[in-house]
């Protein structure tokens, strides 16, 4: 049994900042890659930022100089960093890893969602 727990959405005005976190818990041998993915109303889901177990990271364009992904390995622990936040950032911000379990099975996992919502 795995599980990921968001923490960190909310309400920001233009400009504003926000960090999210997810931690992982449970059955874990190792975790691969992560990521953040966001679902606006009507949208179809998008990926917004990914991590690798070496740290290279990539970003959507629409976020790339704004948002920053990383991660604490000892702490099961990915974060987004949301800055000069935007109308349309607004989403549902999901998070996202590839977790090997004690039984070295290969699965990814998804948090439960986080809403953030940037308005004046």
């Amino acid at each position: 049994q795995v599980q990921l727990v968001e923490s960190g959405g909310g309400l920001v005005q233009p400009g504003g900042s926000l960090r999210l976190s997810c931690t992982a818990s449970g059955n874990i041998f190792s975790i691969n890659n992560m990521a953040w993915y966001r679902q606006a109303p009507g949208k179809q889901r998008e990926l917004v930022a990914r991590i690798t177990s070496g740290a290279s990271t990539n970003y959507a364009d629409s976020v790339k100089g704004r948002f920053t992904i990383s991660r604490d390995n000892a702490k099961n622990t990915v974060y987004l960093q949301m800055n000069s936040l935007k109308p349309e950032d607004t989403a549902v911000y999901y998070c996202n890893a590839h977790i090997v379990s004690r039984s070295y099975l290969l699965d990814a996992y998804w948090g439960q969602g986080t809403q953030v919502t940037v308005s004046s």
